[in-house]
């Protein structure tokens, strides 16, 4: 049986083997502490029974006005825990908590154009592709920007499509 928790800075020293996979980024320590420090409430952890990582999420809430959302910077899962319902826990927690303590009106999240599991998980939870981010990792892979409607947004509106790419410089780099 698994536990979640929030994510400490101890869980600096053990997620090493939760990010050994290409399509995961690994952030410098200060992102991670930021996280910690401004958001704690969003940083959750999944744990075995033995205190192994198996998967975490960092989150956050920002923007202004009818931006004001929830945003996903990182979700993972360890090889040996996938296919478990690890990252759709998380991520209904984020949405939850983004939308019942935080009032906004969608969850959003980035991930390569590439990753087509990913892309089709969240889709099955009701994420769509908002817009495309050209170049946003690393300056050679474009992002889908997904996005999933809050209750707050009755109207849907935040999920339309944009239609058109933006590049990466568009997209305003927020802490």
């Amino acid at each position: 049986m698994s536990s979640t928790r929030r994510f400490t800075p101890s869980d600096l020293f053990r997620m090493n083997p939760v990010n050994l996979d290409k399509l995961t980024e690994t952030y410098n320590l200060n992102f991670y502490f930021q996280y910690m420090l401004r958001w704690p409430e969003f940083q959750q952890t999944v744990t075995s029974p033995d205190g192994t990582m198996m998967s975490y999420v960092l989150g956050k809430a920002e923007g202004r006005g009818r931006e004001w959302h929830g945003h996903v910077s990182a979700v993972t899962v360890a090889p040996g825990y996938r296919r478990l319902g690890l990252a759709t826990k998380l991520m209904a927690f984020t949405e939850s908590l983004s939308d019942e303590t935080y009032n906004c009106y969608f969850v959003d999240l980035f991930v390569r154009k590439s990753n087509s599991l990913a892309i089709s998980m969240y889709k099955k939870m009701g994420y769509v592709v908002y817009r495309t981010i050209l170049q946003y990792y690393g300056g050679e892979e474009d992002a889908y920007d997904m996005r999933k409607a809050l209750s707050r947004d009755t109207n849907r509106s935040s999920v339309v499509p944009l239609g058109k790419a933006v590049r990466s410089e568009e997209v305003p780099l927020t802490m």
